[in-house]
């Protein structure tokens, strides 16, 4: 009994030394009417957050782990994965450790958060799910995401996921809004906080095409030469869009994007990134039974503003659904 009580002290402990270590770079964002939320430091006088906290762009505060306050100026939003980074009024954070490698199912994980004076806060859990594309809090697709059986505290949004070193695994959001908590994945979010500093916006495809997932019968795939049960059958093609400058008929069925298979709707929106924007790329269809290369010059997709949303944020999932993409950025 005392070794087990041993074992459970020294796990207790380590917890403890990781809330603390990883607490350091958690930071309180307070940019809304109502309660605080938490961020990240990336850098020294850099802020990672959720892109949803922040309605009040013009007065930022942000307090660190010391106790200090400092403004902070918003360098760019991305709604679709709910992120937004904070440039501070001074160098003055501590910039978070980052995991090594991946993080695998079952590993313990903490989320922190820092909503309130009182200091960091901490929910205990395990990595439960690893997955690829899914629909974030605004509709927005998210090429990666983690969820945690780690309860997502009010104010914990844009806080980090971190492990038992108190290292950074993620930053949490409050998901799609039906009570359970997502995390985007650190690899994920530092390529957007990397865009959102560079650019103050992330670059997504546009082809300007209306689809349906169809299924495939045996001979289309024999004609692709792999196994592939489903592919997008154009329905429409949007006048001065992308796709209207191509090759690409009504009739078409997608079955690939830039050399990778596209059964759905979801894995053509992940590959529509801002890698291919302004490139010439390959769309694999299948017309009339037998399979062609359509080249595509990909657009760049436009976030529309709307009353009622904040700066950036789209009006809805029916267009990623539809269009894949909304009108083009001129």
């Amino acid at each position: 009994m005392a070794k087990s009580n041993e074992g459970l002290m020294a796990l207790s402990g380590s917890l403890a030394d990781a809330v603390e270590a990883g607490g350091e770079s958690t930071v309180t964002v307070n940019a809304r009417r109502r309660f605080a939320a938490s961020g990240v430091a990336t850098a020294k006088d850099l802020i990672l957050t959720a892109s949803h906290i922040v309605e009040d762009e013009e007065n930022i505060k942000v307090t660190l782990a010391d106790g200090s306050e400092l403004s902070a100026e918003l360098l760019g939003r991305d709604p679709h994965s709910d992120l937004a980074l904070l440039r501070l009024s001074e160098a003055k954070a501590k910039p978070a450790k980052v995991a090594n490698g991946e993080p695998n199912v079952g590993q313990i994980a903490m989320a922190l958060g820092r909503p309130t004076s009182e200091g960091v806060q901490a929910s205990f859990g395990i990595v439960s799910v690893i997955g690829g594309p899914t629909y974030g809090r605004h509709g927005g697709l998210l090429e990666a995401h983690l969820r945690t059986d780690a309860v997502p505290f009010p104010g914990f949004s844009g806080g980090p996921l971190v492990d038992v070193e108190g290292k950074l695994l993620g930053i949490n959001t409050s998901g799609s809004g039906r009570g359970h908590s997502l995390t985007i994945p650190i690899a994920t979010a530092m390529k957007v906080a990397a865009s959102l500093e560079e650019h103050g916006g992330v670059k997504r495809g546009f082809l300007g095409i209306r689809g349906q997932m169809v299924e495939l019968p045996e001979s289309s795939q024999t004609a692709l030469g792999r196994e592939q049960a489903t592919g997008l059958l154009l329905a429409g093609i949007e006048k001065d869009s992308p796709a209207a400058s191509s090759d690409l008929m009504v009739g078409d069925i997608v079955v690939g994007f830039n050399k990778q298979p596209t059964a759905n709707h979801d894995e053509l929106l992940a590959l529509l990134n801002g890698d291919v924007v302004g490139k010439a790329t390959a769309v694999e269809v299948l017309r009339g039974g037998k399979v062609e290369s359509v080249e595509v010059t990909i657009g760049e997709r436009e976030v529309q503003e709307s009353r009622g949303h904040h700066r950036g944020q789209h009006r809805g999932r029916r267009n990623w659904r539809g269009h894949w993409g909304w009108r083009q950025r001129r």
